[in-house]
């Protein structure tokens, strides 16, 4: 998504709450220069008297001219409209200091009296310096309206995301659910009461531990594991001795943060659709490394004899979900991949970045 800066009329309330001294520094580097300009006279007492007078009604004018350009702002003028009246508002200022220099000649002795044909001439002095101040005061104005534009899209953006990946955490639980119920109902059926049972209360304390989950989409690796190692007990009451589980992880990176239920979602596809649909013993293999400065994760798992020539990732909840979440998650910064490795088995490597910091652990293991 792009942001355009929009006209100052555009953003009257952006302006309202845009500090009033803020727009006033500009003037600083314009009364530096009237200060610089006004060094050659500065051994003629006459023409110093004149430079300081201008110099002070240039100061003295900036708060209501601030006042007036805010105000048509506020009015909804684009451009085209407040161009023209702030340069007649100017006009106009710079013809009340001519009058003031007159004054001052009188008073110094160096005119009779005022000379109202004198009056439009020799401007520049007064008039450029304010309409100088005039468009510094609109940069300022445009890009602290352009700021505030660029936080708000950005909150956006930040929303959307977080419901997006809400919604993708949500849409596991339901899928996990069914499919759990329906391994109860099948041990059930089996007259495996104790199984049955024993799977009840390990699902109902990994729903507890879901439900309960992180306020962020992050947590410690060694939180993602003790939820894993939840749901492989789940397996563990259904399939028994026909599923292997072999583990390996860099003690080091227990404190590393990783998106919450990445692995079982990914667990759960390589059990139910490659372990549990064998007729022998089959292995699941969860691999976690440090390498090259990022954190990778590998999940691979054996396949039924007739699984050979299918398509290895199929039309899969959760490995399309996983893809999800780390996409809006990480964007380009990580890698993932699912494919059927030269040994027949069913794989899954992922690569994120690993932070200098990981968040405390919020889950007992």
């Amino acid at each position: 998504m792009t942001t355009t800066a929009a006209r100052p009329g555009q953003n009257g309330a952006i302006l309202a709450r845009l500090p009033f001294h803020t727009p006033l520094l500009a003037a600083i580097p314009i009364t530096l220069c009237m200060v610089v300009t006004a060094l050659p006279y500065a051994g003629n007492s006459t023409a110093g008297a004149f430079r300081i007078l201008y110099l002070c009604a240039f100061l003295a004018w900036l708060a209501p001219l601030t006042w007036f350009q805010r105000m048509l702002w506020r009015r909804g003028l684009g451009w085209k409209a407040t161009l023209p009246i702030l340069l007649l508002t100017t006009y106009l200022l710079s013809l009340i200091d001519s009058v003031l220099g007159q004054t001052l000649a009188i008073r110094l002795g160096t005119a009779p009296g005022y000379q109202w044909s004198a009056v439009f001439r020799g401007l520049d002095g007064c008039w450029l310096p304010m309409i100088g101040y005039c468009a510094s005061h609109a940069v300022v104005a445009s890009f602290a309206a352009l700021g505030r534009e660029q936080v708000r899209v950005a909150e956006a953006q930040a929303g959307a995301r977080d419901a997006e990946l809400h919604a993708l955490r949500y849409q596991l639980q339901p899928h996990f659910l069914f499919n759990t119920l329906n391994a109860i109902s099948s041990l059930v059926a089996d007259h495996r009461s104790q199984d049955a049972r024993r799977m009840i209360a390990q699902l109902g304390d990994f729903l507890r531990a879901t439900l309960d989950g992180v306020n962020g989409h992050e947590h410690a690796l060694a939180d993602e594991l003790a939820l894993t190692q939840g749901y492989l007990e789940i397996e563990k009451a259904r399939l028994g001795a026909r599923l292997a589980v072999r583990m390996k992880v860099d003690p080091g990176l227990l404190d590393a943060p990783v998106p919450f239920l990445i692995l079982q979602p990914l667990v759960e596809n390589a059990i139910r659709h490659g372990i549990a649909l064998r007729e022998t013993r089959g292995t699941l293999e969860l691999v976690i490394t440090r390498e090259a400065g990022r954190l990778h994760i590998g999940i691979a798992n054996d396949l039924a004899a007739n699984a050979i020539g299918a398509d290895p990732l199929g039309a899969r909840i959760g490995i399309a979900n996983v893809g999800a979440r780390l996409e809006r998650l990480y964007g380009d910064d990580h890698a993932f991949s699912a494919s059927r490795s030269a040994d027949g088995r069913f794989q899954v490597a992922i690569a994120l970045p690993l932070a200098a910091s990981a968040p405390q652990h919020r889950m007992a293991a």
